[in-house]
């Protein structure tokens, strides 16, 4: 039966111990993504807000010099620290999903993997 190119018992086994080895990193990725903090910046550094792993808002720190300057700097301020803090975590989530599954291309959703 082995003739029909169908893997020996033994590479069935290795297969299943190296899917669940994965399964129990994945795990234990995704609980280390869950408590990092990492943190984007304005490009003037007044603005920052910190990010999980997992892209999850932390918190947002303003300095009182950016409050006194109009509406319109303030919001991108803002939305220039929220990008920053975005890439930064996508980028770790990605590189470590990278390291996890050995450079495999599994092209899982949001993290940038489009040919």
């Amino acid at each position: 039966m082995a003739g029909f190119g169908l893997p020996n018992f033994g590479q069935l086994t290795e297969a299943f111990k190296k899917a669940q080895q994965i399964q129990q990193d994945a795990q234990k990725l995704q609980e280390e993504l869950e408590i990092m903090e990492l943190e984007g910046k304005n490009n003037d550094g007044r603005a920052k807000v910190w990010l999980s792993g997992n892209q999850k808002p932390l918190r947002v720190e303003i300095e009182s010099s950016l409050l006194t300057e109009s509406k319109e700097i303030i919001e991108e301020a803002f939305l220039e620290a929220l990008q920053s803090a975005h890439e930064i975590s996508t980028t770790t989530m990605k590189e470590r999903m990278e390291d996890l599954t050995g450079g495999l291309k599994l092209n899982l959703p949001g993290l940038g993997n489009e040919n």
